[in-house]
């Protein structure tokens, strides 16, 4: 079933189960997840890029089963106070409804688990069709948008062998952060040069829905 475009976009209900992960600036694992964005980041400042896959989802009669999203993300502070800077990247393979209902969902108009980028960003630079790549070799992930954003990251081992992975939290990605590094995290967009290999990333499985 299409899209109802005369739907009003923040009543339509979605979902979107898949994986995200996280590349930022920071120097050792982001703060933010266990403060909850009252902590401010390592470096007084984020600047990260984001993919998600998603396995399955849909925005009202729209599958969204199969793309990918990337973000670029620019906050001048504590991650609570907002006034954020976010851009999306649209999987290029998406049809108009299914990038439609992306940007909705990623500029927070849709609301729901999302709806936060609604409250915090407060310049939304845009969203553009991008060839979204989202790959996976044993424990290493890959996010590629182009040229724009060429990113890889890896689970930090603890005891055993084991990935660390910090559980039961209020973070608005997931419970279950585990905890990752960026073998390369290299953003060329707005202006931006950024080369974030080595610094903090996170890896979370995703349950997100809306509009409530």
């Amino acid at each position: 079933m299409a899209l109802d475009a005369n739907s009003q976009v923040g009543t339509i209900p979605w979902n979107i189960k898949g994986e995200l992960i996280l590349n930022c600036n920071c120097t050792v694992f982001c703060p933010c997840v266990v403060s909850l964005g009252q902590h401010p980041p390592t470096e007084g400042h984020c600047q990260a890029w984001s993919g998600i896959r998603i396995d399955e989802g849909e925005y009202g009669g729209t599958s969204l089963s199969g793309l990918n999203v990337g973000l670029f993300l620019e906050i001048p502070g504590n991650m609570g106070r907002g006034n954020w800077k976010a851009a999306a990247f649209i999987d290029e393979r998406a049809d108009d409804d299914q990038y439609e209902a992306l940007v909705n969902i990623f500029s927070g108009a849709a609301r729901g688990t999302t709806g936060l980028f609604g409250l915090l960003v407060g310049e939304f630079l845009g969203a553009e069709r991008a060839p979204v790549v989202f790959e996976t070799e044993g424990k290493e992930r890959r996010l590629m948008v182009g040229k724009k954003i060429k990113g890889s990251v890896v689970p930090v081992e603890g005891k055993d062998g084991k990935d660390i992975v910090v559980t039961n939290t209020e973070y608005w990605m997931g419970p279950d952060i585990t905890v990752a590094k960026a073998i390369q995290g290299r953003v060329r967009a707005f202006g931006r040069v950024w080369d974030f290999d080595g610094r903090s990333a996170e890896i979370c499985q995703i349950d997100w829905k809306g509009p409530k």
